[in-house]
């Protein structure tokens, strides 16, 4: 379950689109992309965004029931996903959506960093608990696999 659980019955729009979409969605948001909105409902939006070329595109977010959010642009027109129109209408009429995106992507990050450091803490333990013969025949088999991938070492 991620950020944007919406109950049991389903996902939220930032869940189900994909990752691309959200971070051009808010590329969209912060360039202040979307020209018009209403809320049309609880948990509806209906905007304009302005797209590539100079397109607009009529879009409609639905919270509740994402898979009925709709959009005109080539992507998502005639298709049940979600597209960074939509996201950009999103974060247009929830900003604390888009500081809660930002905030919790800055987490994954330092967590990922974190578990990096550990990562190569813990080889440089397994490095240094072996032998010289040991480390010879490491280096070894690291140095034919290299060959073996098409990556000469010398």
């Amino acid at each position: 379950m991620g950020l944007y659980h919406k109950g049991a019955g389903g996902m939220g729009l930032i869940e189900i689109a994909s990752g691309n979409s959200v971070w051009r969605g808010m590329d969209y948001y912060q360039n202040k992309k979307v020209c018009s909105w209403d809320k049309s409902g609880d948990g509806t939006y209906d905007g304009i965004v302005s797209g590539s070329e100079g397109n607009n595109y009529f879009v409609h977010i639905d919270k509740s029931h994402p898979r009925k959010s709709t959009c005109n642009c080539p992507f998502a027109k005639g298709r049940r996903v979600i597209c960074k129109h939509m996201i950009a209408l999103l974060f247009t009429a929830e900003p604390e959506m888009a500081e809660d995106f930002l905030r919790q992507a800055e987490e994954w990050e330092r967590e990922e960093e974190e578990r990096e450091q550990l990562h190569f803490k813990e080889l440089r333990k397994y490095v240094d608990s072996l032998s010289k013969v040991e480390l010879q025949e490491q280096l070894y088999n690291a140095l034919v696999e290299l060959e073996d991938k098409g990556n000469s070492y010398w």
